[in-house]
């Protein structure tokens, strides 16, 4: 069994001048720092619900994925910048940092944000809700963790969730 460590920072926010909705996951996964990006467990679905939502080619690189999210009006970054966990187990943070996601919404014009997942969500409505003031929809974990949503499942939830904030692509 894993032993509880303290990790951080998580990686930098992907936003931009057109970011007008932010997705916000909890705190990047053991694969992902290896591999030095969001969503980088290749059981992930993050990259592949996003590409199909958005009828775009599945991103490779570290560049493309960027490039996706930012021509998309889109952000994306993570509620916890340190914590203690355990694993890849989001259910394990604690002492938690918090990322400054209220002066992120003041940099770029975002005025929605999606949670992917109820750990984010949590953190969020903890730590950022008080100074953004911008509700935040609780989505399904893209998590391979979250097996009991399968990709048809996830496309549906997140495709109504998304559809009025990316450029009217979906």
């Amino acid at each position: 069994m894993a032993e509880p460590q303290r990790v951080g920072p998580g990686f930098a926010p992907v936003a931009g001048p057109e970011s007008r909705a932010l997705i916000l996951g909890s705190f990047p996964s053991v694969k992902s720092r290896e591999v030095g990006f969001y969503y980088g467990h290749p059981q992930n679905r993050f990259w592949p619900l996003l590409a199909a939502l958005l009828q775009k080619p599945v991103p490779q690189t570290t560049a493309q994925k960027q490039q996706l999210i930012l021509q998309n009006g889109l952000a994306l970054w993570d509620t916890v910048c340190c914590c203690t966990i355990t694993g890849a187990s989001d259910a394990s943070i604690r002492d938690v940092q918090p990322n400054d996601i209220a002066k992120l919404c003041q940099t770029y014009p975002i005025t929605k944000i999606f949670c992917n997942g109820a750990a984010s969500w949590r953190v969020y409505q903890k730590y950022a809700w008080p100074q953004t003031r911008i509700p935040a929809v609780k989505l399904p974990s893209t998590s391979p963790a979250n097996a009991a949503w399968g990709m048809e499942k996830l496309q549906k939830v997140w495709g109504e969730a998304l559809k009025d904030c990316c450029e009217n692509k979906l």
